[in-house]
């Protein structure tokens, strides 16, 4: 399935800062209900954002606690 190009930009960007390291490993990012008010998005579009930066190993999602920046990074 095609990636929207919204959900590949806040991926990107989210992406970018865990480089530069604004989330450092572990941290906790936050859920998909306020990144979708962050970026003025849909929670459909927040929750895959989220799949896609466990795609590219970047997070780790723990059950029932949330999505956490892969250690690592």
């Amino acid at each position: 399935m095609p990636i929207p190009p919204t959900a590949r930009q806040m991926a990107d960007d989210i992406a970018e800062r865990i480089r530069r390291g604004e989330y450092s490993p572990g941290t906790k990012l936050p859920p998909a209900r306020e990144l979708a008010d962050l970026y003025a998005v849909s929670l459909s579009t927040a929750q895959r954002v989220q799949l896609i930066l466990k795609e590219r190993g970047l997070v780790v999602g723990r059950q029932g606690d949330g999505v956490y920046v892969a250690e690592g990074r």
